[in-house]
């Protein structure tokens, strides 16, 4: 522990130098109000800063202790920043004591090369187009403090509009200047480029000619196989080859990356692209893994080169619809929050990135993240820190992010609250009481610190925290509804169920929903994210737009209240057998089965997936809310195989399976297949089997369908059954199904 005073002096010679020293002011004054002046002796400073040519590489800094502070040495202003951040990270700012909280002298270095993240001037991110090229510079430092050495832009158009409301500059412009940016630090700087589609190969090289020769600075240029762009391999190979040349044309030393993202369109993409890299194109320096991977990681290293090396591109800023969903291992995220705050709220997950780290880190020499916005600002801390020490204590790194970006703080509590909003996500919001801890914790310390109110990185975990408990409040209160309502509409009282369904919510529910718009008005004034599209221009419902989301379906309340209304309408005979499939819609006898993907989860099935399969989320879909979804089909398995173990079946006793399809009907499917305990149940053309169109009205949504098979009762094996629905091409679309027994 090492004291400072409020009032300290560095020094400085080289322009470089005294460029750092600037910036160490900067932040040493926003800590305490006061401005550092610059010593005319080294053994006056506090800090010394020092360029040292022979140090071995950009990215190492050297700490050495002085009777008064710190000598900090390194090759470029990169090791600087890198050290005086660690100083910062390490120091606390409260009640007028400056406290350095432990020893960092030494010679620091970095396990792995490449530590980006993306910051893609495009309208598509939810963040970074609003921002003007002085918030750009400050994320930079900000970044760089846990040890980013590289910043990827976009450089491709897209299909559409490039430039919305909230841009201020043209595409060349920015990137022109943004590289400038990036060269005053020294941050390596990226270029993620596609193929597009509409793009003549001529015309592509010629426009990538002038974009190339008008940056100052291009380290790393990163040409995607797919997501977009649909080239064949090995035509998308021979482009990269002549895009290398051109690039190198400008910056020789730079390094081109390529992808094994496969297009969809071409199932032989992955088999072809092997192929070519084995050639061993001198062009080409490395290979990336990333979303819509031709092979998972551990396949493409062992089938690319050595020769080449494997950079990773991280998916850290999605929630669902994509290649690390919350709780990637399990892909368990409850409904409720899949539906209301989809795929691009703010999500703090340092326990899962960690995992993900050491999955897939060992293959590579390092990454840069994918990522669309701030909201996962927390995210990039913890993946910067792990590339640069795999074995850094998260706890650690969560102080360390407390103390940096909110000075002043008690950095147990933030690193404490960070873990518990990690945690409010598990299970069900109704059973989960971190959500009312973590929102409780905000709101005290919100209220004891109104600084924090202009701290935008706090809000983000405030808004969060507030959302989380709003949907927790509203579930509760939904839940009773529907179990009141269906009490009263088993009695046939339909008016009085749909009175009950309509009930209003309390105060405090709307004092709270009012509160996310006013922050939601107050981050975009401080940071620019846009939190929905109506008023802050998000590109998108699904690009974070949470306030278009967070009011979506978080219980059957809209679907009863949808499918009782019509059953009002019904004659009493047509009426009483409509209540009777509706009211009982999931309920089975004790022998029997009901499964719901969203409801039970794959980890109840008994047995594992085969492969990579995808979570097709429905609830956070516009239409639902004029065509509301059972909370029990918002999540459908699309997959090539869906596989469940189920036993407690009687003896001599036939059943009736039922599954619930998304209807993606399509005729060129000829080989869906059904087998129980390994015998044959259906073969042939896509779903197949018996469709109950009473039933499909009664319970089921728009654009799904049910189709039945019989079980007969040779197929269980004393009363136990393994059950496989499979296609070859297309894969199956499952949401729900059940087993019960046969009618005679």
């Amino acid at each position: 522990m090492k004291n400072f005073p409020v009032n300290i002096c560095f020094y400085a010679e080289t322009e470089t130098e005294k460029q750092c020293a600037m910036l160490f002011s900067e932040e040493w004054s926003k800590r305490t109000g006061v401005i550092p002046v610059l010593c005319d002796a080294a053994e006056k400073a506090h800090f010394v800063f020092s360029i040292d040519d022979t140090i071995e590489n950009k990215d190492i800094f050297i700490i050495n202790e002085t009777e008064n502070g710190f000598v900090i040495t390194a090759k470029t202003i990169r090791g600087l920043i890198f050290g005086y951040s660690l100083f910062l990270r390490k120091t606390t700012f409260k009640d007028g004591e400056i406290c350095l909280t432990q020893n960092i002298k030494g010679f620091h270095a970095p396990q792995k090369k490449l530590r980006g993240h993306q910051t893609g001037y495009r309208t598509t991110p939810n963040t970074y187009d609003a921002w003007d090229y002085n918030q750009f510079f400050r994320y930079q430092l900000d970044m760089m403090a846990f040890g980013t050495n590289i910043i990827e832009h976009n450089g491709s158009k897209g299909s559409g509009e490039f430039r919305n409301c909230l841009m201020r500059y043209e595409q060349e412009e920015f990137l022109t200047e943004a590289s400038k940016l990036a060269d005053k630090v020294d941050i390596d700087v990226s270029l993620w480029h596609a193929n597009e589609d509409n793009e003549e190969e001529e015309q592509a090289l010629k426009e990538r000619d002038l974009l190339y020769s008008a940056m100052k600075r291009l380290d790393y240029l990163f040409i995607p196989g797919g997501d977009p762009g649909s080239l064949q391999a090995d035509d998308f190979m021979e482009r990269c080859k002549k895009i290398s040349k051109v690039y190198k044309k400008h910056h020789p030393n730079g390094q081109m990356h390529i992808s094994a993202q496969a297009p969809h369109c071409h199932k032989d993409w992955p088999e072809i692209f092997i192929n070519e890299i084995s050639k061993k194109p001198e062009e080409i320096d490395a290979v990336i893994m990333g979303p819509n991977h031709a092979y998972p990681m551990h396949q493409l290293r062992e089938k690319v080169p050595s020769e080449y090396p494997m950079r990773f591109y991280p998916d850290i800023t999605h929630n669902l619809r994509c290649e690390y969903p919350v709780n990637f291992q399990q892909d368990d995220w409850h409904f409720a929050f899949c539906n209301t705050l989809s795929r691009e709220s703010v999500n703090p997950r340092p326990t899962e990135f960690r995992t993900l780290n050491r999955i897939f880190s060992p293959y590579t020499i390092g990454g840069v993240s994918y990522s669309e916005g701030v909201h996962d600002d927390l995210n990039k801390a913890v993946w910067s820190a792990l590339e640069w020490d795999k074995d850094a204590d998260l706890r650690e790194i969560l102080l360390d992010y407390s103390r940096f970006f909110m000075p002043g703080i008690d950095e147990e509590e933030i690193a404490d609250i960070i873990f518990l909003l990690e945690k409010s996500w598990q299970g069900d919001p109704v059973e989960n009481p971190c959500i009312d801890v973590v929102y409780n914790n905000l709101c005290a310390l919100i209220e004891n610190h109104k600084e924090l109110y202009e701290n935008w990185r706090f809000l983000l975990i405030y808004f969060r925290g507030c959302c989380d408990k709003l949907v927790k409040m509203r579930r509760i209160f939904e839940n009773k509804l529907c179990k009141k309502a269906i009490d009263f509409a088993r009695s046939n009282s339909i008016s009085d169920a749909i009175d009950i369904l309509n009930a209003s919510f309390s105060n405090d529910y709307i004092s709270l929903r009012a509160e996310l718009d006013t922050l939601a008005e107050k981050l975009f004034n401080l940071i620019g994210i846009q939190l929905d599209v109506e008023h802050y221009h998000t590109d998108g419902w699904e690009r974070g737009a949470t306030l278009d989301t967070i009011d979506n379906n978080v219980s059957d309340r809209a679907f009863l209240l949808s499918k009782l209304s019509y059953a009002s309408t019904l004659k009493d005979n047509e009426q009483q057998e409509f209540l009777k499939l509706l009211l009982n819609r999931n309920k089975t006898e004790s022998d029997e089965i009901y499964y719901s993907v969203a409801l039970h989860n794959l980890n109840t099935l008994g047995i594992s997936q085969n492969g990579e399969f995808y979570m097709e989320i429905q609830g956070d879909r516009p239409y639902t809310k004029e065509n509301p979804l059972p909370m029990s089909m918002t999540k459908v398995y699309d997959h090539f195989s869906f596989n469940a173990r189920f036993g407690g079946f009687k003896p001599d006793t036939d059943y009736v399976l039922t599954v619930v399809y998304k209807n993606k009907r399509s005729e060129k499917i000829t080989k869906h297949k059904i087998t129980a305990n390994s015998k044959v149940v259906y073969e042939g053309a896509q779903f197949g089997g018996v469709q109950d169109e009473l039933l499909d009205k009664a319970i089921l949504a728009d654009d799904f369908v049910s189709a039945s098979y019989i079980l007969d009762r040779s197929v269980f094996i004393n009363g136990a059954l393994e059950l496989t629905i499979s296609e070859p091409t297309d894969g199956v679309n499952i949401c729900e199904l059940w087993i019960r027994k046969r009618k005679t």
